[in-house]
């Protein structure tokens, strides 16, 4: 209230909407008046408390038009309350509020006010009818988290906004669960390539080394030379006739080499 009670231009303008909420909370020195209207000439106001807890000397004054000129329809302070107030109805396209308070308050006094524009059923309905009166309101104020047509059914989770309820929590849940799962498996997938990527440099340059060793005679350490490998053992291309020996091909007599490789 305190936000639309400042002093300008646009006080002094009607403020036309499909549905609000006023809140006052513990507003002091505060004497202000705001006109709403209707979009639509078929249409009237409908008005019920979420939260009334006034102060003795702070009055909200209700207008059934747009003017504060003629009796208040109602005149809301400390005496009364919500279950007794109920829902109100205006009977034009127009209600008028005027508020005014005192310098002294807590912050527990204060009122919630739910201003809605409503379209009698014999009008016709293209939009969002409530379910007990079967008054016609704007879709847009469906599923917002305010209760419009004052018996809960533009907000109803269970039909209209089960995203705001507790099956669309559970499953949010079973979202993010999923979500969890599916980022693990990556995580896990990448791990496993980056091992393998590691190990295969390493197993090709053992195997590559043990061909070396293995044509260059050494592969025979231990054994006569000239002796063919153990039965099952890997045959790899080598000079087992005639290894190099521990002094290697220079060393030995050119002679000899000629004489062998004749037989």
């Amino acid at each position: 209230m305190d936000s639309l009670c400042k002093d300008h231009f646009l006080q002094r303008q009607y403020r036309k909407v499909d549905g609000g909420v006023l809140w006052s909370r513990n507003e002091r020195n505060l004497d202000c008046t705001v006109t709403f209207q209707t979009h639509s000439i078929l249409q009237r106001f409908m008005l019920h408390f979420d939260l009334l807890q006034l102060d003795c000397n702070d009055h909200l004054y209700v207008y059934d038009g747009a003017h504060p000129t003629a009796p208040p329809r109602a005149d809301f302070s400390c005496r009364n309350t919500k279950q007794q107030v109920g829902a109100m109805f205006t009977r034009s396209n127009f209600v008028t509020l005027k508020y005014v308070t005192d310098n002294w308050g807590t912050d527990a006094n204060g009122f919630k006010l739910i201003v809605t524009a409503i379209k009698d059923p014999k009008h016709g309905c293209k939009e969002f009818r409530c379910k007990q009166r079967e008054f016609c309101v704007s879709a847009d104020l469906t599923c917002d988290g305010v209760d419009h047509c004052a018996d809960g059914s533009d907000e109803d989770t269970a039909v209209l906004c089960p995203e705001n309820g507790g099956g669309g929590a559970g499953g949010m849940w079973v979202v993010v669960m999923a979500a969890g799962a599916g980022l693990a498996v990556f995580a896990a997938g990448l791990a496993l390539c980056c091992y393998c990527r590691r190990r295969a440099p390493t197993r090709r340059t053992h195997l590559h080394l043990q061909q070396v060793a293995s044509s260059n005679g050494a592969g025979a350490a231990g054994k006569a030379a000239g002796e063919p490998p153990a039965p099952g053992g890997t045959r790899l291309p080598g000079n087992w006739p005639l290894p190099a020996g521990p002094r290697g091909y220079n060393a030995a007599r050119p002679g000899r080499l000629r004489a062998r490789a004749q037989r």
